[in-house]
């Protein structure tokens, strides 16, 4: 049995899930790691936005503590970060370059970086834009963790320089995203912030097809959409939809649509986090597609693939009652078999291990 890790996280933000997907993936992650036995501190910077909308100032699976500045953490924290088994840093981390510069300056025992923007982060370093990476600083990591599978782990290494790139996907918690047997509501419902290149996609394959099925309920929860936006009157809005309502929300559709930003579906095996919870819930999924989507869902037995307006206002016209329930279960099977924060935790341990393992035969060829 392994012995019990201790492992830092700097992450975007734990406490506060507002406008951002990125806390409740570190939520489940760290929760797993927990329940493995393993001690986990989460460090995030101490920012206006998050501390005004926080949904989880005091998580019960690890430690969270505050930073105000880069001397504050690397002040406070320097001999926990030193001491830790391992120290993972996340992208979108404020003033994310100095802090991965700060934390390196102190040499932990083994650093890894948790992209779950990949795609996003690849564009940024290839056009100069360093926001909270740099193209310099790939190399720095033991592990290369991301949200990207498939051809982008060969691209960081190749290209970008990184020791070892792993895959280390979004994941759903089964406790908390599960079927509520709640009576649908919508026929069609989306969750997500606004993103102005996932809008496009959104208008052909949700506002258009209420444009043309008047007779049925859709709806749109999460924030930031722009005033203008022209809903049409059988479409709901819900600004902002806490985690702990996700199930409900999913549980009360017919159907949920994923929609993929841009730089994932260039990228291709980049899965949301959004993909996962719905299918833990049971909810048939209609998605855009993109590479390597078929390798957690078979369209027509996983997941409904919409290519066109058209495709969306059939499915929902003309499916069986039985054909999407049989794609729902099938869905939340593939997520409770692979797709978990325990799931995820045994994968990041992994990595780890073959990190110290490669590490110590270097040290023993180099003796």
């Amino acid at each position: 049995m392994q012995p019990p890790l201790k492992i830092i996280v700097l992450g975007l933000s734990l406490s506060s899930s507002w406008g951002n997907g990125h806390a409740t993936t570190y939520r489940g992650l760290l929760a797993a790691l927990n329940r493995l036995g393993h001690k986990v501190l989460f460090l995030e910077r101490d920012v206006p936005w998050y501390a005004n909308h926080r949904d989880l100032a005091e998580p019960d699976f690890c430690e969270l503590r505050y930073y105000e500045s880069i001397d504050d953490l690397s002040g406070r924290f320097q001999t926990l970060i030193r001491d830790a088994d391992a120290v993972i840093i996340g992208s979108y981390v404020p003033e994310g370059v100095a802090v991965i510069d700060a934390v390196a300056k102190i040499a932990p025992r083994t650093l890894c970086f948790y992209d779950i923007d990949t795609p996003v982060t690849l564009a940024k370093l290839r056009r100069g834009d360093h926001e909270y990476l740099a193209a310099r600083q790939v190399p720095l990591f033991d592990v290369y963790y991301s949200f990207s599978g498939g051809p982008v782990l060969d691209v960081l290494e190749t290209e970008f320089g990184a020791r070892f790139a792993a895959a280390l996907y979004c994941s759903a918690d089964p406790d908390r995203y599960r079927p509520t047997g709640e009576a649908i509501e919508w026929d069609l419902g989306y969750l997500g912030t606004y993103s102005p290149d996932r809008q496009p996609t959104l208008e052909r394959l949700l506002i258009e097809p209420a444009r043309c099925l008047p007779n049925m309920r859709f709806v749109v929860a999460g924030p930031q959409y722009p005033a203008d936006i022209e809903w049409p009157a059988n479409v709901d809005r819900i600004d902002h939809l806490p985690p702990a309502e996700h199930p409900s929300f999913y549980s009360r559709q017919r159907f949920s649509l994923n929609v993929t930003r841009a730089d994932m579906i260039e990228a291709g095996w980049s899965p949301s986090v959004r993909l996962f919870e719905a299918a833990a819930c049971g909810t048939p999924i209609i998605s855009d597609n993109w590479d390597g989507l078929d390798s957690l869902f078979t369209e027509d037995e996983a997941i409904l693939i919409a290519r066109s307006s058209d495709d969306v206002v059939n499915i929902l016209s003309k499916m069986t009652e039985a054909k999407r329930s049989s794609i729902g279960a099938e869905a939340r099977s593939r997520v409770l078999s692979q797709h978990t924060g325990e799931a995820r935790a045994h994968e990041l341990l992994i990595c780890l291990g073959t990190c110290w393992r490669q590490s110590r035969f270097v040290q023993q060829a180099g003796a």
